[in-house]
Parts: structure tokens; C-alpha cells; sequence
């Protein structure tokens, strides 16, 4: 069998056997539905409501916050449209939707379609050459908008594609202290293997996350509304998770979910250390050992340990990422939505990067399974893979 290095966390990560083996035993006996009353039914209402409590141990919050989603891109369109769906606005007064320009695509379109259906203005919020949120620039818009209506800022803990961790802390105690009443979201899907989900909670009214990035199961994630914010639903039905999200939950994937969040938060600082050693190790032989490999973002600036976005001259994304995958070398090409994409990356433009190097960039993501022996094969691989690309020109 082909031996596989796996680079891609930062697009999903490999099912932990503890949360594999937590899923099973869910599955172990008769499931019912959560709103049944026989045995099956109340079981599944006991482990889903065990569940909640965890989550909502790890982030922080009351379990009562906590609302159980499909996934990421779910819990963002909540957070934005199910947000502005319970705002009370005066005559006169229209919400503002303000994110950064480097947000989540589900971000992104979330204020895209709020903006068509006339639910909120959108103002995008720049950022500088390595991706972080111009904090002055901020402030400065906040104190010219003092009198406007309600507003919603978007700001993700940590960027998808360059790993770059954003001061959301910072930037909420400006909206704080110069629109009272406003709400901050930050999606917090990349950076949770690796941050303090209680310290970024308590900052924020709303906050998401998603098993799949932490090594649980794929379709299923939280959205954390901490009062005074409040969603109306975007799906409508029966009414679970207090009718602010109708449907059957996945009691399994709920389970999956809170067991992968309580291994990161448990083992998040030895895993910050080790992991960021690897990547370090990755950076330093892959920029020393090729010509015309450019880090997009510099070491300076805080990002999560497992990213590493490379800019390489004279290559084409997809040329690489197919080459490599033939040696058994799994990255991508930035966004795990858009590394098939042939056009250049918002986030890359909204840093300024050319689109000349932005045609070449590879995204290396590392995270709990990554090995030594993962990390040394790559370095002898990826050089080997990008010289026949160039002699191939």
C-alpha cells in the first residue's frame, strides 16, 4: 500500500478512536428519537443532553446556549441571518452586517444574501498584508457609525487558509465601548484544536464550531448564543433545540462532537507545543531547501501551529496538489470550499498577495496524527515534486 502523509487537517481531520469508539457505543443499543418517551427515547434524550453539558463545559457557556447544527457552514448562516432575523429595529434604522475581508465563505454569503433579501447593510472590514484585522481603522468606522442602528460584527478567531489568528478580544472590547447593544460572532471552526474556547466565548455573544476540524465526525457542529444575542430559526419544523433549530438531532454525531472537544481542550497545550515544532521543522527545510518558496504570512505574526501557506514561483496550484497526491502527499491549494477553484483566493487578495505567486500556493495543515516521519517524508517529497514541475515548464 502507497504510504500517505497527511497535510490536510485544516480541511477535516482524521475520526479520533476514542470519538469513534464513543460514537459505537451510542449505537450499541436501541436509539430512539430525542422527543420519545419509551426507553429508546429517553436514552437518546440523556446522551444528547449529556452532550450539551460537555460542550458546553469546554466553551464555557450554559448548556442552554449551546444549539447542535450540521456543521460549520450551518451554524454561520445562523449565527448571521438567524441573528438579524430577531433584531428589533426602529423606524429609520437598518442593520449593519460588518465582517472582515477575510472571512469563512459561509460567512461571506450569509451577508452576500442578507444584504440581496434587504435585511442588513454589509460593510467589509480590511485587514493588512498578513490578514489581520486593522484594529485603527476599525475603531475609526465604529466612532464614524456611533449613531447607526444595530450592527453584528463577524470576526473569526482564526483564518482557514493562512492559519492567521485574528484579535477578536481586542476588536469586541472596541465595539464594547463605542456601540452598545452591538453583538460580535466569530467562527471559531479552525482555531478550536488549538486555542482556549472558554477565554474567546466569554468575549463574544456568538461563537461556532465544527467536530469534523477537532477529529470528530463530519455533519456536525454547535453554534453557541450566549444571551442577550438571539437567533430565529432557519429551519422550520418541529421545533428541537428550543425552536431555534427544527429537525431530528444527530445524537451520535452530538456525542462525537463533545468527545472530540473535550480530548483537544485536554491535551491542547502539549499539542500546541509539539504541533508547532513540526510545522516549524516543515517551514524551515521547505524555504531553506527550495529556490522561490515564499511563507505568505511571516513567522512574526501569530498564527495556528498546524498552518503553513506556502507561495511557490513558477508553479500552478492544481499541477502541484495533483502531483503531490500521486506520492501519496495530502495538502490543498488554501480553502478546503475552494481549493478546486481557479480563481485566486479572497483572502490572498485582500492581503495584497500577486496573483503571479497566488497561482502557486499550497496549504500544509498539521494537526493531532501528524507524525515525525509524516513531516520528513514531505521534506523530501515536496522539493522533489516542485523541481520536476519547473523542469517541466
Amino acid at each position: 500500500m502507497r504510504t500517505l502523509t497527511y497535510l490536510d487537517h485544516a480541511a477535516t481531520t482524521p475520526l479520533l478512536p476514542e470519538v469513534a469508539q464513543a460514537m459505537a457505543a451510542v449505537h450499541a443499543e436501541p436509539l430512539g428519537n430525542p422527543t420519545g418517551s419509551h426507553p429508546a427515547g429517553q436514552r437518546a434524550r440523556r446522551l444528547l443532553e449529556e452532550a450539551r453539558d460537555q460542550v458546553a463545559a469546554v466553551v464555557g457557556c450554559a448548556p442552554a446556549d449551546v444549539i447542535f447544527t450540521s456543521g460549520g457552514t450551518e451554524s454561520a448562516n445562523l449565527a448571521v441571518l438567524g441573528t438579524l432575523g430577531a433584531i428589533q429595529t426602529t423606524a429609520g434604522s437598518r442593520p449593519v452586517v460588518a465582517h472582515s475581508a477575510v472571512e469563512h465563505p459561509a460567512v461571506l454569503e450569509s451577508g452576500r444574501a442578507a444584504s440581496s433579501q434587504g435585511l442588513a447593510e454589509v460593510h467589509v472590514l480590511g485587514v493588512d498584508r498578513a490578514g489581520v484585522l486593522d484594529l485603527a481603522a476599525f475603531e475609526d468606522w465604529l466612532v464614524a457609525t456611533a449613531l447607526d442602528g444595530p450592527l453584528l460584527v463577524a470576526l473569526m478567531a482564526a483564518n482557514n487558509e493562512t492559519g492567521v489568528c485574528q484579535p477578536v478580544v481586542a476588536a469586541a472590547e472596541l465595539v464594547r465601548q463605542h456601540r452598545r447593544g452591538a453583538l460580535v460572532f466569530s467562527d471559531a471552526v479552525q482555531a478550536a484544536p488549538f486555542i482556549d474556547l472558554t477565554s474567546l466565548a466569554a468575549t463574544v455573544d456568538l461563537l461556532s464550531l465544527s467536530a469534523h476540524k477537532v477529529g470528530g465526525p463530519v455533519g456536525t457542529g454547535v453554534l453557541v448564543v450566549r444571551p442577550p444575542a438571539r437567533v430565529v430559526p432557519l429551519l422550520h419544523g418541529g421545533g428541537q433545540e428550543r425552536e431555534r433549530r427544527s429537525g431530528t438531532q444527530d445524537v451520535a454525531g452530538a456525542v462525537g462532537l463533545a468527545t472530540a472537544l473535550g480530548l483537544a481542550a485536554a491535551g491542547r497545550d502539549a499539542a500546541v507545543v509539539r504541533v508547532t515544532g513540526l510545522r516549524d521543522r516543515l517551514a524551515d527545510g521547505l524555504v531553506s531547501g527550495l529556490e522561490g518558496v515564499h511563507r505568505t504570512v511571516p513567522s512574526s505574526v501569530a498564527t495556528l501551529p498546524g498552518h503553513l501557506h506556502l507561495c511557490l514561483e513558477g508553479i500552478e496550484r492544481e499541477e502541484l496538489l495533483v502531483a503531490l497526491g500521486r506520492h501519496g502527499v495530502c495538502a490543498s491549494g488554501g480553502s478546503s470550499c475552494a481549493s478546486g477553484a481557479l480563481d485566486p483566493s479572497h483572502v490572498l487578495a485582500a492581503m495584497g498577495v500577486p496573483d503571479e505567486l497566488a497561482r502557486g500556493v499550497v496549504r500544509f495543515s498539521l494537526g493531532a496524527s501528524t507524525t515525525e516521519e509524516d513531516v520528513a517524508r514531505a521534506l523530501v517529497v515536496v522539493p522533489e515534486v516542485v523541481t520536476s514541475l519547473r523542469r517541466a515548464v
